[in-house]
């Protein structure tokens, strides 16, 4: 699927917006990315796994980190049999106090998968977690890359960055 078509999908299913928004952050921004709205679509969900599977070659697991991720992670994990981790934000106060749920992710290459980077924040975040569990992780798949740091801050850990479309993509595809 090009680029232009995953763009077309987003904006039908509403995951991007235009108008005038006001960020986490408290910036203010012309357009929002929601891919929860494309996520729990199940045609432009299929799609966007399609869309991913081609980077998943050489890696024994998969991971994302709650909640974005997560329906992401297992249509992809659908999409090549692959098996998957969820990544917890916090390490869990009770029961197994697990902060990865899923397999063992000791000596295994794992695809770390997001929704939406800005500056990258989250994703480093999932990398740290699951380097400090002895994963090897070395490339980052996003649906959607604001461009606001997080490819530089990845690429400093040596991280591959690798996103479907980015903020300029749609920016260039906006009259449609």
């Amino acid at each position: 699927m090009q680029k232009e078509d995953l763009i077309q999908l987003l904006k039908d299913c509403g995951a991007i917006q235009f108008g005038r928004f006001v960020l986490t952050s408290g910036a203010i921004s012309d357009y929002y990315i929601d891919i929860k709205k494309a996520s729990t679509n199940p045609e432009t969900l299929k799609v966007i796994a399609e869309s991913m599977s081609k980077y998943t070659q050489g890696y024994d697991l998969l991971a994302g980190m709650e909640l974005g991720a997560v329906p992401l992670v297992v249509a992809l994990s659908l999409e090549t049999n692959l098996p998957y981790v969820v990544v917890r934000k916090e390490k869990r106060g009770h029961g197994t106090a697990k902060q990865i749920e899923g397999c063992d992710v000791k000596n295994k290459k794992v695809l770390v998968i997001e929704d939406v980077t800005t500056s990258g924040g989250s994703v480093v975040k999932t990398i740290q977690i699951l380097r400090g569990n002895k994963a090897e992780v070395d490339k980052v798949l996003v649906v959607v890359d604001r461009e606001s740091g997080a490819k530089d801050k990845l690429e400093k850990m040596n991280i591959n960055f690798v996103s479907l479309v980015s903020i300029q993509d749609i920016l260039k595809n906006r009259v449609n």
